[in-house]
């Protein structure tokens, strides 16, 4: 699959996203998407290996929460083979967007992408989330990886400026008891979401830490 067969696919996806990008960012996206398809036959990034779905089930549905996303310094907590973090720097090239995941594998790839994709805007950090302490809080920490809220909550809290926002990207499939989530914590918004070509629900779930 080339990179010029899956460029109006993408593009028609961004357009029923109602995001507007450079032709650089596009090419960008698809370069990437390239390069996770070419590491993932040795290091298996991903269960998914038809780059078409790639396409849907990686880019677009990282896409997908780019309108909602707010705050200058954003961290990719458990990120994988860089998703959402990668697609997200590619989109916001003025805000920082790092990298932090606890497999070797993974972030020797994260690695390489950013230096191929010429990412400036983001660091890959190799370690795990409750080792992790940075100088500077986080505006945001996003997620897709966690199995939990309870679990994303609990391992990150540390990462968070004081009024900082958790991005839990979720399948309708997993939903879980959100009535259960620690009192320090409140709901402020679920956000339904569309994939282009996903047949399946996905929500973007806004969590901020209750005032005090």
């Amino acid at each position: 699959m080339t990179l010029t067969a899956l460029k109006p696919q993408l593009e028609t996806g961004l357009a029923e996203l109602d995001l507007s990008l450079t032709d650089a960012q596009v090419n960008r996206l698809i370069e990437y998407l390239t390069l996770l398809e070419k590491w993932n036959k040795v290091y298996n990034l991903t269960a998914i290996r038809d780059p078409k779905e790639m396409l849907i089930k990686h880019l677009l549905d990282s896409l997908a929460v780019v309108p909602y996303i707010t705050g200058q310094r954003i961290i990719d907590v458990g990120t994988g083979g860089g998703l959402p973090g990668i697609p997200l720097a590619i989109c916001f090239p003025d805000k920082t967007v790092d990298l932090l995941d606890s497999n070797s594998k993974k972030t020797r790839f994260l690695i390489q992408a950013k230096a191929e994709l010429g990412l400036v805007n983001t660091q890959v950090i190799h370690d795990r989330v409750e080792n992790y302490q940075p100088k500077l809080g986080y505006d945001a920490v996003i997620s897709r990886a966690f199995a939990s809220m309870q679990d994303m909550l609990h391992w990150t809290d540390h990462l968070l400026s004081e009024n900082g926002v958790w991005w839990a990207m979720k399948g309708q499939q997993e939903f879980e008891d959100l009535t259960t989530l620690p009192g320090l914590v409140v709901i402020e918004e679920t956000i339904q979401l569309k994939v282009p070509g996903l047949d399946a629900k996905r929500m973007l779930i806004k969590v901020l830490k209750q005032k005090q």
